[in-house]
């Protein structure tokens, strides 16, 4: 029987060191030593401060004649409270990060993993993409439950940038088997993650799963015995994932799925707003206008997307030029939704004219995309505190493909990437029509009050600008608005139908200027479908 070992262990943090000896029997053992930072800098997500990260360094050294090396782990850790508040509300049940005492507003998109090949998922390819995340604003990325968890370098890479992560388990989109076999399997592999990953403060929450709730509605056998798949979703979700990250990392929420109305709600969450994480894809896989993102105001949407067309050297390094189109056996290939191309197709001539050719057609694929999102998240960001995240699907492809990402395949941007920046944006005028009323909001995030200055013009497709004879008069409306953190201002709204022209005559511009913080940006709303529009070449 070996004898115990008196083992050392020093630990050094923020200038200060412990020091613990404990005799310790073969096999594995716990020490355990407190250490206090005195008024801690804070880790704060991106655009709310300081991601601030301190080095704890951890020794291990056994007491003997001639000891060994002592064994050594690194770490970069950071301070912060987190919750996630979900509460019984007038409206159904909240969703929220509450961080260091201060309600934010989740803006983002869902992450898969960085390419198909593995030996591609290299940290640079990595940090450019997180990089891209940040250069838009973005505060929030869920790891979807479709992919794999990620390697160290991206949970590394997220807490310097101050990035939160939504981590889902890695089940998606299917039904699982409750077998003891399977579960332990399972506990084995979910006590693995939760231990190498609860240190990092970008983990903002654990989620059970992708879709595997709503599997349970998708397939013929699980249609006609619903209760049966309940009952081993259940033993899976809350029995052993829940269970074990509850025990390992108690502070962290468990978020059961994604989409969710809650702990032990087995309701529809693609088509009910009022509850939990919302998936709506009411607009790509229904057909809907873009206009039905405003018939719902979701309380945190997780998931929603719409594709385009990658750019034109991500298209020529899977396509001869002969195959420059879009009915393309090559394109075909690569696009994996089966309709995507035809909804693409669609979709464009509800909004626009026909293009004249690839290049046309590629272009107005991208700036369709990036109008449906923007559409979809103006106006959820106007709704806050009702809605407190959209977190678009996707941020990046694992190939030269079309789909839903704001970036392409080697990390440029698409259309919609830039257009995510606007939207983002931490003060942010929202444009948009309801119910045959144009709306113009004015979202803030700012940390501090600030007077900015709306200009509102209607202006014709000659760039003239047009008086809006109401009860303003001449053709700027100008508003100073005295702005706070986390508040939605209405500016100025108008019946479409009182305007002194018609819709498709005339377009509206709305500009901010915060000259405080040398904030300026300019908006357009197009008052009616732009082919109903008389565009002039410029």
């Amino acid at each position: 029987m070996p004898k115990p070992m008196k083992v050392v262990v020093s630990s050094y943090i923020d200038g200060k060191k412990a020091t613990v000896e404990q005799e310790c029997e073969q096999g594995n053992a716990v020490v355990s030593t407190n250490m206090v930072i005195q008024n801690p800098r804070l880790w704060w997500p991106h655009g709310y401060g300081e991601a601030a990260l301190y080095d704890l360094v951890v020794d291990a050294a056994v007491q003997t004649a001639n000891p060994p090396q002592p064994h050594v782990i690194h770490k970069r850790i950071g301070f912060r409270s987190l919750q996630v508040i979900s509460q019984e509300d007038s409206i159904g049940r909240s969703f929220k990060f509450l961080i260091n005492g201060k309600e934010i507003f989740a803006k983002g998109a869902n992450w898969i993993p960085a390419d198909a090949l593995p030996s591609r998922w290299t940290r640079a390819r990595i940090e450019h993409l997180l990089n891209s995340a940040i250069d838009a604003n973005m505060n929030c990325l869920r790891v979807w439950g479709g992919g794999r968890y990620e390697s160290d370098d991206f949970y590394e890479l997220c807490d310097q940038k101050g990035i939160l992560i939504w981590q889902d388990c890695m089940f998606s989109c299917a039904l699982y088997p409750s077998s003891r076999e399977f579960l332990s399997n399972v506990e084995a592999e979910i006590t693995a993650q939760v231990k190498r990953l609860s240190d990092h403060p970008c983990i903002a929450l654990w989620c059970g799963n992708n879709e595997a709730l709503g599997a349970i509605t998708w397939y013929e056998d699980s249609k006609k015995n619903p209760a049966r798949y309940i009952v081993d979703y259940d033993r899976l979700t809350e029995g052993v994932l829940g269970n074990v990250i509850r025990k390992l990392d108690p502070d962290r929420c468990f978020w059961p799925s994604s989409p969710s109305a809650g702990p032990d709600d087995f309701s529809d969450n693609w088509h009910s707003d009022e509850r939990g994480d919302m998936h709506f894809w009411s607009v790509w896989h229904e057909g809907k206008p873009f206009s039905a993102y405003l018939d719902v105001q979701p309380r945190f949407c997780s998931e929603f997307g719409f594709q385009a067309l990658p750019c034109m050297s991500t298209i020529a390094s899977f396509a001869h030029r002969e195959e420059w189109n879009i009915g393309a056996p090559a394109l075909e290939a690569h696009q994996k939704n089966p309709q995507g191309n035809s909804i693409i197709l669609e979709s464009l001539l509800r909004y626009f004219r026909m293009p004249s050719g690839f290049h046309e057609l590629l272009y107005l694929s991208q700036v369709q995309q990036a109008i449906a999102i923007r559409t979809a998240v103006e106006f959820w960001r106007s709704t806050m505190p009702r809605c407190m995240g959209t977190l678009y699907w996707q941020l990046n492809d694992v190939w030269p493909a079309i789909s839903w990402s704001s970036l392409n395949y080697d990390g440029s941007w698409k259309l919609l990437h830039y257009e995510a920046r606007r939207f983002y944006a931490p003060i942010l005028l929202a444009l948009f029509i309801k119910d045959g009323i144009i709306h113009v909001r004015l979202v803030s995030e700012s940390p501090n009050n600030h007077k900015a200055k709306v200009y509102i013009k209607l202006i014709d497709f000659y760039g003239r600008p047009i008086d809006i004879t109401s009860k303003e008069q001449g053709p700027i409306i100008e508003h100073v608005v005295s702005i706070e953190e986390n508040q939605v201002y209405q500016v100025w709204e108008m019946p479409i139908d009182e305007l002194p022209c018609k819709a498709n005559e005339a377009f509206l511009e709305a500009t901010l200027e915060v000259p405080e913080i040398g904030l300026f940006s300019t908006s357009i709303l197009f008052l009616t479908e732009p082919k109903r529009c008389g565009l002039i070449d410029p």
